[in-house]
């Protein structure tokens, strides 16, 4: 029998269960002359009478009580199986892969993970911490997160953080040697810790921006990394100024323990986008994934 004849069967067992046409074209949404119908053409088809009619009932014949006992307790198995997929659907699972840069994975990424996963046990997430703008497609990643503006034009974006800031700071027991600067040009006077990027094909130039004016600097200095977190530690100990996301220095400028120059010359600019390929197939537990990362101001 055609596949599409399924509904047919179950149209059958429907009506030989609540034993009218009438309750059995309820339950299934359909009119009854519509449902007669269907269960003549699936008599004809079979060339047996499958239910005895009479005014007052309607009953399984011989022919109809056999069909009945083999078919239902299959269609009650099919039915589960639905059911149990449905639920699996409400329950999302899999292993979702993400490359970030580590200011992005502290910042944006874990707060979000933090609060996003204990819900979803079954959604496991692996985080690559990588300063390179990966391909995610040959790297095998579902997500890949970056500024706004080292987002592929051919790739979704989706916002996830608000815009960002950099800020220069130095130890107080630094600048007791040393006078703050007034303009990034004098930059080239102060011990700096540099910045050693892929993505900018070697050290990083500081840069800033004062009335629509950008303007890059390139420093000197005695310690060279290539993360952030070292040079937070290097300007904490007083080796000299650092150039940092804002949000990483602010407490210790706060405590006392780093003082900020050059504000004035630090604009802001686009935050973390996460970003994935336009014809990447979405299960529900990418979707609900984007979904929590997705910035809401």
């Amino acid at each position: 029998m055609a596949r599409e004849n399924f509904n047919d069967l179950l149209a059958f067992v429907t009506v030989a269960r609540e034993g009218s046409f009438t309750r059995a074209a309820a339950q299934l949404g359909v009119s009854q002359s519509a449902l007669s119908h269907t269960i003549r053409a699936l008599e004809n088809r079979l060339g047996i009478r499958l239910l005895t009619r009479t005014t007052r009932s309607v009953s399984a014949t011989e022919a109809g009580e056999r069909l009945l006992m083999t078919v239902a307790p299959r269609l009650d198995e099919i039915e589960a199986e639905m059911a149990a997929l449905s639920e699996q659907r409400d329950k999302p699972a899999g292993k979702l892969r993400i490359t970030t840069a580590e200011h992005a994975a502290n910042s944006v990424l874990w707060p979000k993970l933090n609060t996003f996963l204990p819900g979803y046990p079954d959604i496991k997430v692996e985080v690559t911490i990588d300063y390179g703008l990966t391909d995610i497609v040959a790297g095998r990643f579902d997500i890949g997160i970056r500024l706004g503006d080292q987002v592929a034009k051919d790739m979704i974006a989706v916002r996830i953080g608000p815009d960002l800031r950099m800020a220069v700071v130095g130890s107080p027991v630094y600048f007791q040697q040393r006078p703050p600067p007034r303009t990034p040009h004098e930059l080239t006077a102060h011990d700096c810790t540099n910045l050693r990027l892929p993505t900018y094909g070697g050290l990083y130039a500081w840069e800033f921006e004062k009335n629509g004016h950008p303007l890059k600097v390139r420093v000197e200095g005695q310690l060279t990394f290539n993360s952030s977190s070292p040079c937070l530690r290097a300007a904490l100990a007083g080796f000299g100024l650092a150039f940092l996301p804002e949000d990483m220095v602010l407490e210790h400028v706060d405590a006392g323990h780093l003082v900020r120059v050059l504000e004035d010359w630090c604009a802001p600019f686009a935050g973390y986008h996460l970003y994935y390929p336009s014809r990447r197939q979405a299960s529900p537990a990418f979707m609900l994934l984007v979904d929590a990362l997705r910035y809401r101001a």
